[in-house]
């Protein structure tokens, strides 16, 4: 009878340990969704909190910066993340860079998430690639309080600011 006692306590010690580990990140109190009465669009939200003044689609502003917003393959507070390739070759998704808050965690601030309009506000993103490089990322899901199961290819990182070295706006992508 101790045996199985035992046997119980340690399971469920187990358990315990397993859901601390698939609880996900820890939520600043100011993540949180948007449900705005005009459905949003990543374009018109990302030009209108980083200050980059590109228009047309997503998939175009990588090309659009060249010479003249900073371009990295870096995140930096500010910088407009494009992901590349979002749903197909001529669609992307741009999103802003609220907080880079460690080597492989950021927050950003982006609208219209999985196509539902919404705003998806202090959003944890983090770098998955196997280089530590920032060219593959996966986007926690406020709206269901778990990572998602897709990693998405990221194009870069566009500004925060004008092209002014060309050593720094150098990148691969």
């Amino acid at each position: 009878m101790h045996d199985k006692m035992r046997r119980c306590a340690v399971v469920a010690g187990c358990c315990l340990v397993a859901a601390g580990c698939a609880s996900g990140p820890s939520l600043p109190d100011e993540a949180h969704l948007e449900t705005p009465s005009v459905r949003q669009q990543c374009v018109p939200f990302a030009r209108r909190e980083s200050g980059i003044a590109i228009h047309g689609d997503a998939w175009t502003w990588w090309e659009q910066a060249a010479g003249r917003y900073r371009r990295s393959s870096q995140p930096a507070t500010g910088a407009v993340m494009v992901l590349d390739d979002y749903a197909g070759p001529f669609r992307a998704h741009l999103a802003v860079v609220r907080a880079v808050t460690g080597p492989r965690t950021i927050r950003v601030d982006q609208a219209n998430w999985l196509d539902a309009g919404r705003l998806y506000l202090d959003d944890p993103v983090e770098d998955e690639s196997p280089d530590n490089d920032w060219s593959l990322v996966r986007v926690f899901n406020l709206a269901t309080g778990a990572w998602g199961a897709r990693t998405y290819h990221v194009k870069g990182f566009i500004g925060p600011g004008p092209a002014s070295d060309p050593a720094t706006t150098a990148v691969s992508n």
